[in-house]
């Protein structure tokens, strides 16, 4: 039992550290805004927006739980009045009410506006942060490579994010604001609700008895609560994950439409699809289960508590030692301290759910950091130097299981000698690549390259962005780097003219354009960045070897500094560069030599 209790204990204090590096750092935020203020010009820090705006809503906060108090009292003047039929009244307390009400409404309605104002600039910043740091040393890149991927973070960064701002906010804020109410009213309904004498050990006396009763009532039903939801918590959790996987799945179909409908693997991917929603059904199922216990406590604790009051105080009423006034007076300062004590019970299926995202949100950015840590505990050493040649120099390049890949490589690319690396299939050209690139974690050894080179890399399958052709024509670069002229020249130059006229149309080009078309759009791309250093990875394997040729003599002549290092399987491209570079997979050595015709 004890064991038991020092665990939740420690799991508490776990989920309260977690929460608190979540929310810190936005308050202390030391980015800086510029807002303009009754015609002036100001620069400000976030954190300061924030906590100006948090402050405010405190305020009006305080402003509701003060006019709630207010109509409390009212309630005993205006039901005595009707008691009384006390016209003159009736009709003085119609008009307080009514001016009670406008500054509650208005206090409702503004207090709810500044949570969004302060909710939207909160995920604005801490999306900014999680995509940036995803992003940042192509962490994005190397948690799937490594191992330290988490389930669809795409959805963490939009989804999660969301909830874990409006969730905080409205849980927080709400917890405060019963909190202030049972502060305020639990002092009402002691002076309220006088003595009550039980009669045993010749009639004992218990001063403010339906506060007492109050508090009794809202620890039962939140003992009962926690012992029923509890299992929701890792519930909603599954939920989220299972929910994510089945949107990813079809995220995919779409983004590899036409290689499915080729394949014919319509059958294939329902089967997929149907597995992903069986899980997301089965947990449901238990969603349903514990969901339909607590409805049925929260449905009759919130049923009870409106008539509870009455009959605790009825006897007092009925005695004549109170007015009707002051019953319903009662009545409404019970519920109201019910209502804070019993906080717990009405939010507990939402604190299920913000736990599960704070839990999604933390293993997420632990998952970066381990990412960017292997990362730095690499035994390559990635040396950029004042020097025009890149060299490798005692390079062991492993598999991520361990297993030699590459052994001993000694290596210099010289600047203006054009290199292609040549070997059978799954030799380890591309990971040699990946090397250069500094995105292979797996081996050890000295890499120098030349320090604020411009390198441009082509993979196999270029990426073309969601957005205009010229968008994706001038990545990696800005659109307003190349003049629309210029990109029509190379579209031109790269046999692609009939998309001349498109440049402005926003469509996802990857499904538009054929692997070829794609694969000159890269060749074009390269002629608008013009780089020193241009990497391709079998960038011309969709071509035939004509337009393949023409791709390469448009390379040479249009960017005659530029050094080419190419992986190709194909003789004819050999005959662009004047080295090579042959892996043996036997030796697992890399071996240089001319090119020979």
């Amino acid at each position: 039992m004890i064991d038991r209790f020092l665990t939740r204990l420690t799991n508490a204090r776990s989920f309260l550290g977690k929460l608190w590096v979540l929310m810190r750092p936005y308050w202390f935020a030391e980015e800086r805004e510029r807002l303009e203020l009754w015609g002036y010009s100001v620069t400000v820090k976030e954190s300061w927006i924030a906590r100006s705006v948090l402050a405010v809503i405190i305020v009006l906060s305080l402003l509701v739980v003060y006019i709630s108090k207010e109509i409390n009292a009212w309630n005993a003047r205006f039901f005595n009045a009707l008691q009384d039929k006390n016209v003159d009244a009736f009709q003085l307390e119609l008009i307080y009410w009514a001016v009670l009400a406008a500054f509650f409404i208005i206090a409702l309605v503004y207090r709810a506006w500044l949570m969004q104002l302060l909710t939207i600039r909160w995920r604005r910043w801490l999306s900014e942060v999680y995509f940036r740091d995803w992003l940042a040393e192509r962490t994005y890149y190397r948690m799937e490579l490594t191992g330290q991927g988490t389930d669809n973070p795409e959805q963490r960064i939009e989804q999660d994010v969301n909830t874990f701002a409006t969730q905080t906010l409205e849980i927080t804020l709400g917890l405060l604001l019963q909190v202030l109410t049972f502060a305020t009213f639990a002092v009402v309904l002691w002076n309220l609700s006088g003595s009550f004498v039980l009669p045993i050990f010749g009639g004992l006396s218990i001063p403010g008895y339906m506060m007492w009763a109050a508090l009794l009532y809202a620890l039962i039903g939140s003992l009962a609560t926690y012992l029923i939801g509890r299992p929701l918590v890792g519930i909603n959790f599954a939920l989220e994950r299972y929910n994510a996987d089945f949107r990813y799945r079809m995220v995919r179909i779409r983004e590899n439409a036409e290689s499915i409908a080729l394949y014919r693997g319509e059958p294939d991917e329902q089967r997929s699809l149907r597995g992903a929603f069986a899980r997301i059904y089965g947990t449901w199922w238990s969603f349903m289960k514990y969901t339909k216990r607590l409805s049925w406590l929260t449905s009759f604790y919130g049923q009870a508590a409106a008539i509870f009051p009455i009959l605790v105080a009825a006897p007092q009423y009925f005695a004549g030692r109170i007015q009707l006034g002051t019953l319903t007076q009662t009545a409404d300062a019970f519920a109201q301290v019910q209502q804070s004590l019993s906080w717990f019970v009405d939010t507990y299926p939402r604190l299920a759910a913000w736990k599960a995202v704070v839990d999604r949100l933390t293993t997420f950015g632990e998952a970066m950091a381990k990412a960017k840590a292997a990362q730095r505990d690499s035994a390559f050493q990635v040396q950029p130097r004042p020097q025009p040649d890149v060299s490798l120099q005692a390079v062991e390049v492993q598999l991520p299981n361990g297993a030699p890949l590459l052994e001993d490589v000694n290596v210099t690319l010289q600047r203006g000698q054009s290199t292609v690396v040549r070997g059978p299939s799954g030799s380890g050209k591309t990971t040699l690549f990946r090397v250069l690139a500094g995105l292979w974690p797996f081996g050890r050894g000295r890499i120098a390259t030349p320090q604020d080179a411009r390198v441009l890399f082509l993979p196999q399958k270029p990426y073309l962005p969601i957005g205009t052709l010229k968008d994706v024509l001038c990545y990696p670069d800005q659109p307003d780097t190349h003049t629309d002229a210029q990109c029509a020249e190379v579209l031109d130059a790269c046999g692609l003219s009939h998309l001349v006229s498109r440049l402005a149309e926003a469509a996802n080009w990857s499904l538009v354009l054929s692997g070829g078309e794609q694969q000159r759009i890269a060749f074009a791309r390269a002629l608008l960045y013009r780089p020193e250093w241009l990497f391709l990875d079998e960038a011309s394997s969709a071509l035939d070897e004509a337009a393949e040729r023409k791709m390469y003599e448009l390379v040479k002549r249009r960017l005659p500094a530029t050094t080419l290092v190419s992986v190709a399987h194909r003789q004819s491209v050999a005959a662009f560069h004047e080295r090579q570079l042959v892996i043996e997979p036997a030796s697992r050595r890399v071996r240089s030599e001319p090119v020979t015709a």
